[in-house]
């Protein structure tokens, strides 16, 4: 971007005798040491060099590249710290995982309102990018899951004072490429091979110059600029086509895929023998994948032009596997059949490291965001190992990857794939006739099935686009799967975890301070005096902003308080308390005066019961883990006076017997009458002592977050708890259901609340013991017997009802002819059940039936035709029942149907014949 030459024209590349050119195969403009060099050293310009030829000085396997990394830079002044969790929603709620390493100080730290764990820090970050899902296997290089490891700095500038929660220049731009450089010479690397490609960053509302750092045909690092932010009267136009101006904060993102360092450090043919060595080698022998020299020497001559397969840059993945064919000399049909299997292979090791990220970090598969993200994962690979046969355990293969990364819930993980294949197997036993049934549709029709019903297949049914194919195939439809299916059904998921942009504050309240919150201070108090500083006008009541006040707003699933507000001269209710960008909103019956002095006064009973369920849910969730699992997390709650819900990320029904466990644990704990502590600790210090599990029930804003600690139970939270937990009374569990695939959720109530529950739950067994007539310890006994005393007499009537229509139809019945075909048209006064099996019978004996009824008020028919009879059953049942004012149908050989003029039956039963001899001519 010409906009930006000057930032790329830096003092080091001057020093150290670079030179700026462009290159003539991808027209981007690149930095070099070599006068020499023309192309820009990205596939297509250039090829991988490497393989075959490692281009350091030693071999590194991923462990030993990242701590060379880490110690490389600790060396250089920063301090490592440990990576984040891949599932960024546990401590952000605008993506679902995390793509780079900057993502885990985003968007608080970018932002400069908290400061970084450390400045300057290094990382080497666990990631995962669904993007990439269509690429892993073929390009060679691409992997799902990967580190990315990094170093960071942030900047402000020096005219903005103390407006942020850091200050000052670390290092920026000539320093980043300096110790690029110099990590590159650690290694080894020649560094007039190395290119800097100039290549602007954009995303999320900023941007920034940026560097692409090629080492012999791969990408190796990303040098990000994040310095400026998105304004209509920028002075730079980027190439999202926004403006652009420069930001208060600048800061440095760089990204070192360690993948590909020590890919580049062996020189294998692939990234995936370097990163997964012993499992390939496990998986090929496993599926009986045994290659001669010749092909193995012809899948590295193909690995080293790979980079040109990248679906991204490419419009036709096989047109360009053509290419490759044509350049090395051989047929592309069976280059593909001997790269396919292969291809596979590498997919399958990079998916279970994939899923061995995800559950180790306690992704629960599901229908909706990261579960649905790695419920997408895992049937993709349960149909790679079907389909290039390997016959060991999904389970098995994933745990091979929890192991390599040292994870300790390898049990719940492998646990949590058998489930989840169980369940994919039961989809596709109830999705296979969908397919058939669609691919029928659309061959009839005699076009393709679209991309868009390929992707609904999926979603809904779990239907793999091959799969589908082969189904068209047989049913004479076609498909034309996208080489980037797996990306666009990705695309479709990543925004789940996306929030509204929060609405821009009404201008009165920008001007108002933050209400000071007293209900933090005392949670037992529930009466206070406060001035009131401006009331608003709704269309229904009223807005009071305080100076002060002990009302807890609607927040965290728990709803507000309520009360009173008073002055001299009136009481005002309180009917709801709202939170906007830190100022309280009171929702009031009547306008208590702008400038009064009040004195508010809460509902007592409602803010302790609100108390008592809050910290119960806190109890219930640590309960929920230690009888469940460690993966349980909270994907919800809603906190009430009577009762409250707790969602939680589980991949099974909750069963009667671990509910059980759940309530002993959980009143275990009020009776030990723990205190309740609440501590406002600097954000990250308490993310490095307790972990990302703080955040179960939201992300809080701040330097400095609340937390609160029940025994072995610490959350960030933002609501009101009681002191100690035995205030809390005791926890009855009233239920618990599926809210969705993989979300349970837990009802309880707490306290009075609790009593009351149990107290209702006895009447209703007192009353059914009162009505069955024996004790109230006797009733499932009874019950039972009873049912299934209901349940032969039901067959019992079901089979007295069958023989009774076997006799009307073997009894002398008029019979008529139609076009040689006999048939029977009688009233029959009887239900439904009756009507059916009666035409039924008439049906086995050859003859098509009519049956009319009056039973019930209303007229009813059934029709049944033997087959090889051509009159439609549907069509009869459609005239006859239109004659007495409804309607009916069904499939040709039995339908029924009805309607209200009950006194036209015997007419249109008499017209009967009539209709079958015109239906049978039609």
């Amino acid at each position: 971007m010409s906009e930006l030459e000057s930032e790329y024209r830096l003092d080091y590349f001057e020093e150290e005798g670079f030179y700026r050119k462009q290159c003539p195969v991808t027209d981007a403009y690149f930095w070099t040491r070599d006068p020499d060099r023309e192309t820009c050293g990205e596939p297509p310009a250039d090829d991988y060099s490497f393989i075959d030829n490692p281009g350091f000085d030693e071999e590194y396997t991923i462990e030993e590249m990242r701590e060379e990394f880490l110690s490389f830079f600790e060396e250089h002044d920063h301090e490592r710290i440990e990576p984040y969790p891949v599932a960024a929603n546990r401590w952000r709620d605008d993506v679902l995982l995390t793509q780079a390493s900057i993502y885990d100080f985003q968007p608080l730290v970018t932002s400069g309102q908290t400061p970084p764990p450390a400045n300057p820090l290094t990382i080497s970050q666990p990631c995962i990018r669904m993007q990439d899902i269509d690429n892993v296997g073929k390009t060679g290089r691409h992997t799902m899951a990967f580190e990315m490891m990094a170093h960071h700095a942030f900047n402000a500038r020096e005219e903005v004072d103390d407006q942020y929660a850091y200050s000052g220049e670390v290092y920026w731009k000539d320093r980043t490429v300096e110790l690029c450089d110099e990590f590159f010479e650690h290694m080894g690397a020649d560094l007039e091979e190395i290119t800097y490609i100039e290549d602007p960053w954009v995303g999320g509302g900023n941007a920034g110059p940026a560097f692409e750092v090629l080492y012999q045909g791969a990408e190796l690092a990303t040098l990000v600029f994040m310095s400026m932010e998105q304004d209509p009267e920028g002075e730079y136009e980027m190439k999202d086509g926004n403006r652009y101006s420069p930001m208060d904060t600048y800061i440095v993102d760089t990204g070192y895929g360690l993948e590909r360092w020590a890919w580049v450090s062996q020189g294998t043919a692939t990234v995936y023998e370097a990163v997964y060595p012993d499992m390939i080698q496990f998986l090929k022998e496993n599926a009986g994948i045994s290659l001669t020299a010749e092909q193995e020497e012809l899948v590295h001559r193909a690995a080293k032009l790979s980079g040109y397969l990248d679906i991204d840059e490419v419009d036709d993945v096989y047109e360009a596997r053509v290419d490759i064919a044509d350049e090395l000399g051989v047929d592309a049909d069976e280059l593909t059949e001997l790269l396919r299997p292969l291809e596979d292979i590498y997919a399958i090791a990079d998916h279970c490291r994939t899923l061995a990220y995800m559950f180790g970090d306690g992704i629960v598969p599901s229908n909706v965001g990261t579960g649905y993200l790695a419920r997408m994962v895992l049937r993709r690979t349960k149909r790679l190992v079907d389909s290039v046969g390997v016959d060991a355990p999904l389970d098995e293969l994933v745990d091979m990857q929890a192991e390599r990364l040292e994870y300790q819930n390898r049990d719940t993980i492998r646990d949590i794939v058998r489930t989840e294949e169980r369940k994919y197997r039961e989809t596709l036993e109830r999705g296979t006739r969908k397919v058939q049934s669609l691919a029928d549709d659309y061959a009839d029709r005699e076009e393709s099935i679209p991309v868009t019903e390929l992707i609904e297949l999926y979603d809904s049914h779990g239907i793999q686009p091959d799969m589908v194919a082969d189904i068209a195939e047989e049913r004479g439809a076609t498909v034309d799967v996208p080489d980037n299916f797996y990306s666009l059904v990705a695309d479709r998921h990543e925004g789940e975890g996306a929030t509204e942009a929060a609405e821009e504050r009404e201008e009165r309240l920008a001007d108002l301070p933050d209400t000071e919150k007293l209900y933090y201070d005392d949670q037992e108090r529930t009466e206070f005096e406060a001035v009131v500083l401006d009331v608003i006008e709704r269309e229904e009541g009223y807005d009071v902003v305080l100076d002060q006040t002990m009302f807890y707003p609607e927040g965290g699933g728990q709803p507000a308080d309520h009360g009173t507000l008073s002055t001299d001269d009136k009481t005002v209710q309180v009917s709801d308390v709202q939170i906007r960008d830190g100022v309280v909103l009171h929702r009031t019956d009547e306008d208590p005066g702008k400038g009064e002095f009040v004195r508010g006064q809460l509902d007592v009973e409602r803010r302790r019961r609100l108390m008592r369920h809050h910290t119960a849910t806190h109890v219930v969730g640590h309960a929920a883990r230690q009888v469940l699992g460690d993966h349980i997390r909270q994907a919800g709650a809603q906190k009430g006076t009577d009762r409250a819900r707790f969602d939680i990320t589980h991949y099974e029904r909750i069963t009667r017997e671990e509910v059980k466990q759940i309530e002993q644990v959980a009143n275990e704990i009020v009776m030990q009458n723990i205190a309740v502590k609440q501590e406002w600790p600097d954000r990250h210090e308490a993310e490095d002592k307790y972990g990302f599990d703080l955040y179960q029930g939201g992300i809080p804003p701040g330097r400095n977050i609340r937390v609160i600690t029940v025994g072995d139970d610490v959350q960030a939270c933002g609501g009101t708890h009681v002191k100690r937990t035995g205030d809390i009374g005791s926890i009855k569990i009233l239920t618990t259901e599926p809210v969705q695939d993989g979300i349970e959720r837990i009802v309880f109530a707490a306290g009075d609340a609790a009593i009351e529950a149990t107290q209702e739950t006895e009447d209703a067994l007192y009353e059914a013991a009162e009505v069955l007539d024996v004790n109230p310890e006797d009733v499932p006994d009874t019950a039972e017997r009873f049912f299934t005393e209901w349940k032969e007499r039901g067959k019992t009537i079901d089979r007295l009802k069958s023989e009774l229509a076997e006799a009307r139809a073997a009894a002398e019945t008029e019979e008529i002819d139609v076009s040689g075909t006999p048939a029977v048209v009688q009233r029959l006064d009887g239900d439904a059940d009756e009507l059916r099996a009666t035409a039924n019978a008439i049906v086995d004996e050859g003859k098509v039936a009519v049956l009319g009824s009056a039973a019930g008020g209303s007229a009813q028919f059934v029709v049944g035709v033997p087959d090889n009879v051509g009159i439609n059953a549907g069509e009869v049942v459609g005239q006859l029942a239109a004659s007495v004012g409804g309607g009916g149908g069904g499939p040709p050989d039995f339908a029924q149907g009805g309607g209200p003029n009950v006194e036209k039956l015997d007419e249109t039963l008499d017209e009967a014949p009539d209709v079958l001899r015109q239906v049978l001519d039609a």
